[in-house]
Parts: structure tokens; sequence; C-alpha cells
């Protein structure tokens, strides 16, 4: 299933909107290109097509799932769209569009392929003072991922920088471990607490029905109280103080 780097196809980002792409995603008939093998999970590159409009993809089989000890099996698919959902929320266009959908070996989650401009030094750009990196900080703090790493960071030739593979997000318990603690302790800035203000405010309209569908109930209440409890305390979460690990390994 693998392909030679030199062999596998690339396709222009379509030009749609938001709702095109999920729409496309949703609905489109996959082809297998290839996998990615450095994954710990199935992870497979993809053809995405629908209406004449193609481009690529990730799919994550939930049979593909590797299981964990510390969350439920078969629900890493969901996770990652629960994601999507808190990151489409806020505006940020943080987590590439992404939707629950069947495929060659059943159901799983397909997720926007996002290419990478690969000049940007992600050890670098980890340590730097970078407002978009703040951003993802803040959203990893509500949605408690356990897994941000370097490589889960996709900066772009357009000044974006995306995040991906959320499938340990969502705990009831706090894990959250990252790289991006540079803003531990230090108050929340403005544009974050205005985001955070209005999720809470349409919560029970808007995201927590779209995350209720994909969590247990725990654990979207457990989601809101981080959101509340960031709004309350007005800074940066700081890293467990009973030895939990801060830092993901290996941390790229």
């Amino acid at each position: 299933m693998s392909e030679r780097a030199d062999e596998i196809p690339t396709f222009d980002p379509p030009d749609l909107d938001e709702a095109g792409l999920l729409d496309l995603l949703t609905r489109g008939e996959l082809e297998v290109i290839g996998r990615l093998v450095d994954a710990s999970n199935a992870t497979l590159y993809c053809a995405v097509t629908l209406d004449g409009v193609t481009t690529a993809c990730v799919h994550k089989p939930i049979a593909g799932e590797r299981p964990l000890w510390d969350f439920p099996d078969g629900t890493l698919a969901a996770r990652e769209v629960s994601a999507y959902e808190v990151s489409a929320a806020t505006g940020w266009n943080i987590v590439p569009p992404t939707v629950l959908r069947d495929g060659p070996w059943g159901p799983g989650m397909a997720q926007l392929w996002i290419e990478v401009d690969d000049t940007v030094d992600l050890g670098q750009l980890v340590r730097s003072d970078d407002d978009r990196l703040r951003r993802i900080a803040v959203l990893d703090a509500v949605i408690n991922n356990a897994d941000r790493k370097g490589g889960h960071l996709l900066p772009t030739v357009a000044g974006d920088v995306y995040g991906i593979d959320h499938g340990v997000c969502f705990a009831v318990e706090n894990k959250l471990r990252t790289l991006l603690w540079g803003w531990a302790g230090l108050p929340l800035p403005d544009e974050a607490v205005e985001v955070l203000e209005a999720l809470d405010a349409d919560w029970d309209q808007a995201l927590g029905p779209r995350i209720a569908d994909l969590l247990t109930p725990r654990e979207s209440t457990a989601t809101r109280r981080r959101l509340t409890r960031l709004l309350r305390t007005g800074v940066h979460p700081e890293p467990r103080e009973d030895g939990w690990p801060a830092v993901p390994w290996p941390p790229f």
C-alpha cells in the first residue's frame, strides 16, 4: 500500500469554502494511494473525488487504531472530529476540515491534506513567541491535548500553521502534554478571552450539541469545565505537579 515518495501524486487545493470541503470529504469517493508508515495508527493518504473535484486527504480507519491504556478503544477518530468542531467554533482555522465517514476498511475519519512549507524549522518555530502557536496552545488547553508534538504542527507557504493528530484529546482527567508551554501562567490575550467567552455563551446551542454526538457525556462536560476554568483563571495552564510528563515523547 505504501508508495515511493517521488511517485505519490499531489493535488491542487480545491476552490471550495469550508462547507464545500466538508461535503467533499463526506460524500467523495476515496481512492487509497499510500500509507504514512511513521504514524502509530493506520493512516492512509487518499484522493477524494466528488462532482469532478479531486483533492488529497488523510483517512484513518477505526479498525486501524492501536489500543491505548488510557482511552477507550475505537474512539480516536471521533476525537479528531471533535477537535475540528472546537477549532471551527473558534474561527481560528487550526484543525483542517475533518469528518467521520465510511472507507475501504469501515468507518473512520477523513481530513483535508495540508501541504507543508518544508523550509520552516519546526524546532525554531515551537520555541518562538508566535501568535499562531499561542492560539493552538489555547485550543489544546480546551480540548486537553495529550500529544502536541512538533510534527503535529503544519506550517504552510500561505503563512498558516495547522494542528493535526488529535486522537488523544478530550480525556476527563487533565492530560495536557505539549511543546507549547511558553505562555504557561501568563494572562490569556484579549482575543482568546473573547473567543472563549463566545464559545461559553453559545455552548448549549452550538458547540455543545456538536461534540455531544462524538464524545461521552463526561468528556463533553469536562470540556465545558476546562473552558469555564480558563475564563475564570484568565491564564494559560501550567504543567501538572504530580509527575505527569509535561512534554510528549518523542517531542518531534
